[in-house]
């Protein structure tokens, strides 16, 4: 794909949690990374590695004890600056689009998919009177590949399928920009997250959108995504274009190394030991202690953070002298 102008730019992005006490919470670290329109970047790691987290400081909705630094750019607006009233009626559903995880307890449980996406496209739109919202509605699922006979159901009559369905029409109306799917494939056969990925991906080049998914699914992020973004303990220790991810050379982190090699289709290896505490976050490197090359320095001084957040990364064979 060629360079674009980014739709999100994202530098230097830390958010801490003040805890009982004065305990800080290192929840992301210095994130650093842009999204273009027409473009996928997937967010993998570990459950608890942030991922979440940096997905809620770009909406505006951390909790009280939250506390963030950095940018993170939409046009000309600075997410992390933005008061409560610019994030409701400005970036939510109309510049971001949020597809969320576990879509069905997202959706209201008494009214009809119809009458949501109607709502919506009333508060988000300028479609006004009740035909006109009628037919959006009904275009709007069309868009997200719901089907109309299933439109007067309720969240609970619809499959885990429809329900992630409902939930894309829905992001989908305001016509945003980006597009931010967290966990999108959580709790879907193998077909349906295939459909689920493939449906996104056409989102995002049918309409020239930003899609950042945020996901644990590498098979997943490999089907859908342009670029990958590893978070490890609150860090992203690696960017990489996807196909030189999961292609030969593979990624330069030991810990992307080590997703990859613990998934069932390759060698089953898991990472041996767990991640550390994010209250209690190593001088070093967060990964040294699981890792086999590292050295008395990765233990002592943090990595700079570039493409790859490591002293000793991975070089691939072509690249070798």
């Amino acid at each position: 794909m060629t360079e674009r102008d980014p739709v999100l730019s994202v530098h230097g992005m830390s958010v801490r949690f003040l805890m009982p006490g004065g305990r800080r919470i290192a929840a992301v670290t210095d994130a650093h990374f842009d999204v273009a329109a027409g473009e996928c970047l997937a967010l993998i790691g570990e459950s608890g590695c942030g991922k979440s987290v940096l997905a809620s400081a770009l909406l505006g909705l951390l909790p009280a004890n939250a506390q963030s630094r950095g940018a993170a750019r939409l046009g000309d607006l600075d997410l992390l600056a933005a008061d409560e009233r610019t994030l409701a009626r400005t970036v939510r559903g109309r510049l971001i689009g949020l597809i969320p995880q576990s879509p069905a307890a997202h959706l209201t449980p008494v009214r009809t998919i119809r009458s949501q996406l109607e709502e919506t496209l009333a508060a988000l739109t300028d479609t006004r009177g009740r035909a006109a919202l009628r037919s959006a509605a009904e275009a709007a699922a069309e868009r997200a590949a719901f089907p109309a006979d299933h439109l007067d159901r309720h969240p609970h009559e619809l499959s885990g399928g429809l329900a992630q369905r409902a939930a894309t029409a829905l992001a989908l109306v305001g016509g945003a920009p980006l597009l931010l799917a967290d966990e999108p494939t959580t709790g879907l056969d193998r077909d349906l997250v295939d459909h689920t990925v493939d449906e996104l991906r056409r989102h995002i080049d049918d309409a020239d959108r930003a899609l950042l998914m945020i996901t644990h699914d590498l098979a997943a992020a490999e089907r859908i995504a342009d670029r990958i973004a590893v978070m490890y303990a609150g860090r992203i220790v690696e960017l990489s274009d996807a196909a030189t991810f999961f292609g030969t050379s593979g990624p330069r982190h030991p810990y992307s190394r080590g997703l990859l090699q613990a998934l069932p289709d390759r060698a089953f290896t898991p990472i041996p030991g767990m991640p550390p505490e994010l209250g209690d976050l190593p001088a070093g490197c967060t990964f040294a202690a699981r890792c086999d090359l590292a050295t008395d320095t990765c233990a002592a001084q943090p990595p700079m953070t570039d493409t790859v957040a490591c002293h000793h990364p991975h070089v691939p064979e072509d690249a070798r002298a």
